[in-house]
């Protein structure tokens, strides 16, 4: 997964929580545009939308965007920023087996997961599914096992993190499952019927769900704040050439420069694939 591109209402509020409470860094900042991420790798890219105001409720987009960490130390660290910072922001916490979750919603809405995951050799499959549950995680808990002094003062703020999955909010569950995975190319790991479907590729857990528990029924975008664009990092240039055949195939209307591939889910949700 590449990065998430937000259109938000206030700049400079937008970039202070992902900055100074979630724990990303200003990597570039022109315009109307911030990017921010960890190790030099973007991670969430901020861009300044004046004309436009919030989506209705039960609208389709963004559900959350997760932020994956590498050692349990530096979301620790991530985690007492919050609690510190902007506390009321926090929304839940979750041992999903394969990994360790925390919630949060940042000032203009959108949903944030930071987490961990377990390692490979500790996730179940079964009949080609994943193993995957919501099960009680005490975040005092999970501090108190994992932040040190050293954390504290800052021993973990250079270490990598990267856009683990992103989670969308769509109008049914059928439909995305025959975009993301019949003509996307996706693998499905995991479905909760009518609910939501898990997807990924190269055996990870999920790189990218779809769910209707706030959105069933809900039809194309219209432009409003949130979700902006999903970047999507190919390996290489045939798998980059493969996809848009795929798409082409399946009748998905596509910007090809033969660099990049762009194109919209049907609900309007903006991808844009590049190699790696």
């Amino acid at each position: 997964m590449g990065a998430v591109t937000l259109l938000v209402g206030d700049l400079d509020a937008m970039t202070r929580y992902y900055r100074d409470v979630v724990t990303l860094q200003v990597l570039a900042a022109e315009g109307d545009t911030v990017t921010l991420g960890r190790a030099g790798r973007a991670l969430v890219v901020l861009r300044h939308e004046a004309t436009l105001r919030h989506a209705t409720p039960g609208s389709a987009g963004l559900f959350h965007t997760a932020i994956l960490f590498e050692s349990q130390a530096a979301l620790a660290a991530a985690l007492y920023s919050v609690a510190r910072s902007a506390p009321g922001t926090f929304t839940g916490s979750a041992d999903h087996l394969v990994s360790q979750a925390f919630y949060f919603t940042d000032p203009e809405g959108n949903g944030i997961e930071l987490y961990w995951d377990r390692a490979r050799t500790e996730w179940s499959w079964v009949h080609g599914q994943i193993e995957m549950a919501t099960l009680y995680l005490d975040p005092n808990t999970f501090l108190s096992e994992h932040l040190s002094d050293d954390v504290v003062r800052g021993s973990t703020a250079e270490d990598a993190a990267s856009i683990g999955h992103v989670h969308l909010s769509v109008g049914d569950v059928a439909t995305a499952r025959a975009f993301y995975v019949d003509a996307l190319g996706f693998d499905e790991t995991a479905g909760l019927s009518n609910q939501a479907v898990f997807v990924s590729a190269g055996g990870y857990h999920h790189h990218m769900a779809m769910n209707v528990w706030n959105s069933r029924g809900a039809g194309p975008r219209m432009p409003a704040l949130g979700l902006g664009r999903v970047d999507l990092a190919l390996p290489d240039a045939d798998a980059l050439g493969s996809l848009g055949e795929r798409l082409r195939h399946h009748g998905v209307a596509l910007r090809d420069d033969g660099q990049t591939v762009s194109f919209d889910d049907p609900w309007r949700n903006a991808l844009h694939a590049t190699v790696a």
